[in-house]
């Protein structure tokens, strides 16, 4: 079956990296009317009146730290990153990543740039003096740099392996095989989604996965194996997907991420998703969907 979160990749873009300090090419690009530029206020995005994020020509783009995103289909693009206490608009014009959410559902063509903005976005933001020497940092390489002038260093942006996992219990494609769905602290009831977590310093990937879901629900994994990633700027994460197979099945919630975990049987997956007292995360967006259904074997009614 199809995973739905790889279209958040397909056509993704020309990232020519090695244009970022070719400043005559860029300055030509910049100076075409058919170039696309978008527009960040600090972290946030401007949406159109019907929801869909604004694009505009770079004639248009008010000043900021120019980004280059790169080429696709013969069309170059920026990010322009705005300060929010001059950004044009009144502020719920501009939106969160996640308020787009609805809008990448529908189509999600724009997604790797936009991910790519983001991503440089929220990097951006969080790193605005060298952690050398605290001298504030400046933006090169068409914002893919944040050197410092006073000693010399240069800064790249970051990005956070995170591991999100499917587990199951029973025999693999049996009536009785369950998997494993959590409901975070701060979730409404009936929301529900696989475990994720954190890589830590020193860790395989594979006992990322066991030690999270040990700290999060008690139960114990044995075989990990590879499913797919995802690149996730909320704020600057990459899901790395897995399935495992636990070794045991007494939940034992941890209580500060995870309100309240339960096992699904397929039936059971299925009843309550139609009957909308499950909710599972969205579908087309999510690797976490993608996990679900591929356990499942099928497509899912309801979102997030």
């Amino acid at each position: 079956m199809s995973h739905p979160h790889l279209d958040l990749s397909d056509g993704s873009h020309d990232r020519a990296a090695i244009r970022r300090g070719d400043d005559a090419w860029l300055d030509e690009q910049w100076a075409d009317p058919a170039t696309r530029v978008l527009l960040l206020s600090g972290t946030r995005l401007r949406a159109t009146a019907e929801g869909a994020l604004q694009w505009v020509s770079p004639g248009d783009a008010p000043e900021g730290i120019r980004v280059l995103l790169g080429v696709r289909d013969g069309i170059t693009y920026f990010a322009m990153l705005l300060d929010p206490q001059t950004a044009p608009g009144t502020k719920e014009e501009w939106l969160g990543l996640r308020g787009f959410v609805p809008h990448f559902e529908r189509d999600s063509s724009e997604a790797p740039l936009v991910f790519h903005a983001m991503g440089i976005a929220e990097w951006h933001w969080r790193t605005r003096h060298c952690p050398y020497c605290g001298h504030r940092l400046a933006s090169r390489q068409a914002g893919h740099v944040l050197g410092c002038d006073a000693c010399g260093k240069d800064q790249f942006p970051r990005t956070d392996p995170a591991v999100i996992m499917i587990v199951a219990h029973g025999e693999p494609g049996s009536e009785d095989e369950r998997c494993l769905l959590g409901r975070g602290v701060i979730w409404p009831e009936g929301r529900y989604s696989t475990l994720a977590g954190f890589l830590e310093p020193g860790e395989t990937l594979e006992d990322a996965v066991r030690r999270e879901v040990l700290e999060e629900v008690g139960v114990q994994v044995g075989e990990v194996e590879w499913f797919g990633n995802q690149p996730w700027p909320f704020p600057g994460s990459l899901m790395l997907g897995f399935t495992a197979r636990a070794l045991t099945t007494e939940i034992n919630v941890d209580g500060s991420e995870i309100a309240e975990a339960r096992w699904f049987t397929r039936a059971a997956m299925k009843a309550e998703s139609e009957a909308g007292t499950i909710v599972l995360p969205g579908r087309g967006v999510s690797i976490s969907r993608s996990l679900v259904e591929h356990w499942y074997g099928g497509q899912l009614p309801g979102s997030w």
